[in-house]
């Protein structure tokens, strides 16, 4: 005997693992520090979108088009290979930089996409500077390689905040 509502329920059930399936999440990072010189000298570095390898230790080379102004682009060559950034917004009253990845290297650096922001604050005896990213890990699939999954790109997004935050200080801070 045909029984409509067990047919149905059976359906739903086989095709329940497809609904259930989802992409990746976004992901963030977020890291502070203290520097021990005024916020527009923190700035000044900041501000030159073209000059990150000045102070970002993990940046080999840059080749920029743009200046400093919004939608201006760097290629920055890593250790790996090379990624390139767009600059959403300068804002120099604020001394707010936001910026995005424009063309990704999964192979370079593990992320899909990711926008970021720079932002430098006065604090006591200097200045401090807040470095945000929101991203998407590099293989968006249910099922990513090690490598290329959520804590690869959370690892390599921070890695690069830290060490270019660290890289800022030692360059605002030298005599």
């Amino acid at each position: 005997m045909f029984r409509p509502l067990a047919f149905a329920l059976g359906l739903v059930l086989l095709c329940a693992p497809p609904l259930l399936a989802h992409g990746p999440t976004p992901q963030r990072a977020d890291e502070t520090i203290t520097i021990n010189a005024p916020p527009d000298v923190v700035w000044g570095l900041v501000s030159a979108f073209d000059d990150i390898g000045k102070w970002q230790p993990l940046v080999k080379n840059v080749a920029a088009t743009g200046g400093n102004a919004a939608g201006a682009e760097r290629t920055l060559t890593l250790e790996k290979g090379e990624i390139t950034e767009g600059l959403d917004e300068v804002d120099a009253a604020g001394k707010r930089l936001s910026y995005r990845l424009s063309k990704e290297n999964v192979d370079v650096f593990p992320v899909s996409f990711y926008t970021g922001v720079i932002e430098v604050k006065p604090a006591a005896g200097g200045s401090e500077v807040l470095w945000s990213a929101r991203f998407y890990r590099a293989d968006t699939t249910n099922e990513p390689p090690e490598d290329k999954n959520d804590q690869a790109a959370i690892d390599a997004m921070t890695g690069f905040i830290t060490e270019g935050l660290k890289g800022l200080k030692a360059k605002a801070e030298a005599p």
